[in-house]
């Protein structure tokens, strides 16, 4: 019996419903759909990157609690909980995050969820100042304003292949942000321009900031932690004060949050003037908080500068 004759209506629905059927198969599961991509980030600087690049259009999910410290970091059944949900990953992927590897992989998500490597342009430099004399790249690269906008620029040329109907807004969003980023850090270059910067010589007590320092041609003479959170030996102690002494250091950067009780000995051993730098975490996060903590980083940076002018 020929149906398409005998029920020509019922036949004309039915040849509708196999071409709708893909659509039907396919509706919901990607950014075409009209659901808003739900992207991880692993640090508080990439919190604000991505929220910047996106704005409304998609959502920005810390794929860790806003108080953790990301250096020392175990994973929690929550993290993993928000990983199996995430459409893509920001990751700084070169020593700062790499807890969130094992997170990926006990949510089940290493073969299916995308990996944005947010330093993938970025010109990586060793840690400056270590006592090992170890060619050890130095993953903080976002407490920067250079390489934050590269890795910026990265992240939104991912996010719009993953995207591409929002690929252009994310590039708009992407340049704005940039262009805020470099004002900020111009305001300093010209208060950097009038001092004298031949003669500044600092310690840390974390290898955290080179890629700052680079941006207005300062280095590092001595780093006092042999790892983050890892307090040094008495030997490491002593070898320490020693370098700061030998290289006539007057200027100590802390860790804002993590490492001020490290500077004490050091401050009362030498005579070094201790500044407290951020190393853009541990608050909650936020879309301006970048900006705010550069903006602090780079106001002491200027002053101790100044100071050593004295």
């Amino acid at each position: 019996m020929n149906l398409s004759k005998k029920y020509p209506a019922l036949w004309r629905h039915y040849l509708a419903l196999l071409v709708l059927l893909p659509a039907i198969a396919f509706a919901g599961t990607g950014p075409s759909s009209g659901t808003p991509l739900k992207i991880g980030v692993t640090l508080h600087p990439y919190y604000s990157f991505v929220a910047n690049i996106v704005g409304d259009r998609a959502q920005v999910v810390a794929l860790i609690p806003a108080q953790a410290n990301p250096h020392n970091y175990q994973p929690q059944p929550d993290d993993i909980t928000r990983a199996m949900t995430l459409d893509a990953l920001v990751v700084n992927g070169i020593g700062h995050d790499e807890w969130a590897s094992q997170i990926i992989k006990a949510a089940g998500r290493g073969a299916t969820l995308p990996i944005i490597q947010a330093n993938a342009s970025v010109a990586l430099i060793p840690i400056g100042g270590d006592q090992g004399g170890a060619k050890v790249v130095n993953p903080h690269t976002f407490v920067s304003t250079t390489a934050a906008i590269q890795q910026v620029f990265e992240i939104a040329r991912r996010l719009g292949e993953l995207d591409p109907d929002n690929a252009s807004a994310y590039r708009h969003n992407a340049l704005a942000y940039a262009a805020r980023i470099r004002a900020l850090r111009a305001r300093f270059m010209t208060r950097f321009a009038a001092l004298d910067l031949a003669s500044f010589r600092c310690a840390t007590t974390h290898a955290g900031y080179d890629y700052l320092m680079q941006e207005f041609g300062l280095f590092v003479s001595a780093v006092i932690e042999p790892r983050h959170g890892v307090a040094p030996t008495a030997r490491q102690l002593a070898n320490t004060i020693e370098a700061i002494k030998q290289a006539d250091v007057r200027v100590l950067f802390a860790e804002k949050h993590f490492s001020i009780d490290l500077a004490k000995p050091i401050e009362a051993a030498t005579g070094v003037k201790v500044f407290a730098l951020s190393h853009i975490t541990g608050s909650a996060y936020s879309a301006d908080e970048f900006e705010v903590a550069m903006g602090e980083n780079l106001e002491t940076l200027a002053a101790a500068v100044e100071y050593m002018q004295r």
